[in-house]
């Protein structure tokens, strides 16, 4: 059962540090009236902070040190101060907060925006929007219940640029769609491993950092940033950075729900350290219309290229991380958050867009003011659909087997674009000394069935399974009557 926020930080013993103002909320006339708090301020919380700016009156982080320094920051730029919370549900237990804009963790984005949608807040989540399928779906439960604005941080709908090219594609400009291709080819070096446990700082509240996460020992160096690649509190590349991608591809395609089946290939590669997450893989999801492939490298384009790993990634008709949408006529480029180039079938450009700037806090600040979720331009539930594509994309990668990469290539070879995407990744591999021929260092995930109204898998316990997560107590996801 929930507990009520009171009855929770009761359970948890925190005690109010600040007087609570007692502030009757009335709805904001203006955007500068909203008051909001960030939650998770080490990382992209900072660039929140930034972006939120005048609206920013408490902040909250686990972490004590990035807490203050986070808060000293504001007082020496804005010469103004800001409540400080280490809890969430202490911030959320406050009637004078309005909303919250949430840049922590994965696996505690689900736990922090439904409690704060019970609470009454508005909530800003970043990508992706949830640890798993479940998740994300009670997401959106609990934004259509207390009818909140839900924003997801997929800072690309709010891009002028990206819609122009979307709408160009998706009225036939082009001819039809065949297929769209999302691309996150980044650097991403070993992590490390440890002989013993990571020592987690005192500053640092690991308990609540771990929230419905299995609370376990580290062995990697560093507990910040680096839980993307651990499968417990992260979703790998694809969910990290290529989330972005994977949402621009299916906002062309203009698919609103879960593929009918999906298929992964690949393996953490290059490397042994304390990740267990993919950082070369395909995805394909077999949408009917037209497919979405997904690939997701981390190691550069050769051995001898990883001398100069950051600056030495592939590129595949000149998207690195990027999205190209091929239509019979020709093809989109989208090699950014806001330009996009339309090509015709000898390759010259015949279109393009370009504008800079990023108004997605502002489109959700005013989205608030109007009580119009209908306003958002990445409302809840996009950003559960295109999480949602990350995560089906994992699991199938998860119960997959490792084989050599000839048995592979049959299995996909009646499949010209899929075969065509893993003889791509097997060369990037070869070029990268990786033995994927002699030995089982891939893994194929299978075909997994899914019904897109009901999203689970058919015929598929084991993927059912990982529709949702074993919870900790007392950090648990509700579900959403």
């Amino acid at each position: 059962m929930y507990l009520s926020r009171r009855e929770f930080i009761a359970a948890a013993s925190v005690a109010a540090t600040t007087p609570v103002l007692n502030r009757t909320i009335t709805f904001a006339q203006d955007t500068a009236d909203l008051r909001v708090a960030v939650v998770g301020v080490r990382g992209q919380g900072f660039s929140h902070i930034q972006s939120l700016e005048h609206n920013v009156v408490a902040l909250c982080d686990v972490d004590e040190q990035v807490l203050h320094e986070r808060a000293q920051w504001i007082q020496s730029e804005w010469n103004r101060k800001v409540e400080t919370f280490t809890d969430f549900r202490q911030l959320l237990d406050r009637d004078d907060i309005d909303a919250i804009s949430i840049a922590t963790p994965n696996h505690t984005h689900a736990l922090i925006t439904i409690a704060a949608a019970q609470a009454g807040k508005d909530v800003y989540v970043e990508k992706p929007i949830s640890h798993n399928i479940w998740e994300g779906r009670q997401m959106v439960a609990v934004a259509r219940k207390h009818n909140r604005i839900i924003q997801c941080g997929t800072q690309s709908r709010s891009s002028p640029s990206l819609k122009a090219a979307v709408e160009f594609v998706r009225t036939g400009s082009l001819g039809k769609i065949r297929y769209a291709l999302g691309t996150c080819y980044k650097p991403r070096l070993s992590i490390g491993k440890l002989e013993i446990p990571l020592t987690i700082p005192a500053h640092i509240d690991y308990d609540l950092w771990c929230g419905p996460a299995e609370k376990r020992d580290l062995y990697r160096p560093e507990l910040h940033y680096d839980w993307h690649w651990d499968f417990n509190t992260g979703n790998g590349d694809m969910g990290n950075q290529g989330i972005h991608q994977m949402d621009i591809a299916r906002w062309f395609l203009g698919e609103a729900t879960l593929p009918p089946r999906t298929l992964s290939i690949g393996g953490r590669l290059g490397y042994e350290d304390a990740g267990n997450t993919p950082n070369t893989q395909i995805v394909y999801h077999d949408y009917p219309a037209a497919p979405l492939i997904f690939e997701t490298r981390g190691l550069p384009r050769s051995k001898q290229a990883q001398r100069d790993w950051g600056n030495s990634m592939d590129k595949y008709r000149g998207s690195d991380i990027g999205v190209i949408v091929q239509c019979e006529n020709g093809y989109v480029l989208v090699p950014n958050y806001y330009e996009a180039f339309a090509f015709d079938k000898q390759g010259a450009i015949v279109k393009r867009w370009s504008h800079d700037g990023n108004t997605h806090h502002e489109n959700w600040r005013a989205a608030i003011v109007a009580r119009d979720a209908g306003m958002l331009n990445a409302e809840i539930l996009e950003g559960h659909i295109s999480s949602s594509l990350c995560h089906v994309g994992n699991i199938s990668h998860q119960l997959g087997t490792k084989q050599p990469a000839r048995a592979i290539a049959e299995v996909v070879s009646a499949n010209d674009l899929l075969a065509n995407s893993f003889d791509r990744m097997a060369a990037h591999l070869r070029a990268n000394d990786i033995d994927i021929d002699g030995k089982e260092n891939l893994t194929l995930g299978p075909w997994l069935e899914i019904d897109p109204v009901t999203e689970n898998f058919a015929s598929n316990d084991q993927a059912n399974e990982l529709r949702a997560r074993k919870q900790r107590a007392p950090f648990i996801v509700p579900e959403i009557a």
